[in-house]
């Protein structure tokens, strides 16, 4: 799955234009998806040397992202701008009732995933069956 991510306030404590303690575990929990195959893009509203500041912090801490701010890496390299960045999953400390710790975030996405692969497992059996009809 693709995974957008916020930075302040999410992976940190809000301290903008400063960059915030750490919060726990989100990036070994961050990094811990990305070895199961998740794309990890940092979504957030930083930009220049502030933008920059923060993808290095992740970086000494081991987290590199697919993108940034973009939906594909190429999109920033030529300087595609999208409005809005294409996620299976949005992690915001904005969301409707705030940001869950990251224990549970990653049990979230864990769940999400089973639940994405049980429904493909229905899908071709019922296909294999002349069951299953795609919707137009």
């Amino acid at each position: 799955m693709k995974i957008a991510v916020d930075f302040d306030g999410t992976i940190v404590e809000h301290k903008y234009p400063e960059i915030g303690k750490e919060k726990p575990f989100a990036i070994q929990c961050l990094r811990q998806l990305q070895q199961e195959g998740h794309l990890i893009i940092l979504w957030t509203s930083r930009e220049g040397e502030l933008l920059e500041q923060a993808v290095a912090f992740c970086h000494d801490r081991g987290l590199d992202f697919y993108a940034v701010n973009c939906n594909q890496p190429e999109d920033a390299l030529f300087k595609r701008d999208s409005s809005k960045v294409i996620a299976d999953v949005y992690i915001d400390d904005h969301n409707l009732g705030g940001i869950p710790d990251w224990n549970e975030i990653y049990d979230m996405i864990g769940t999400m995933r089973e639940e994405r692969h049980a429904r493909r497992q229905r899908r071709s059996l019922l296909g294999r069956l002349g069951l299953f009809h795609k919707q137009k």
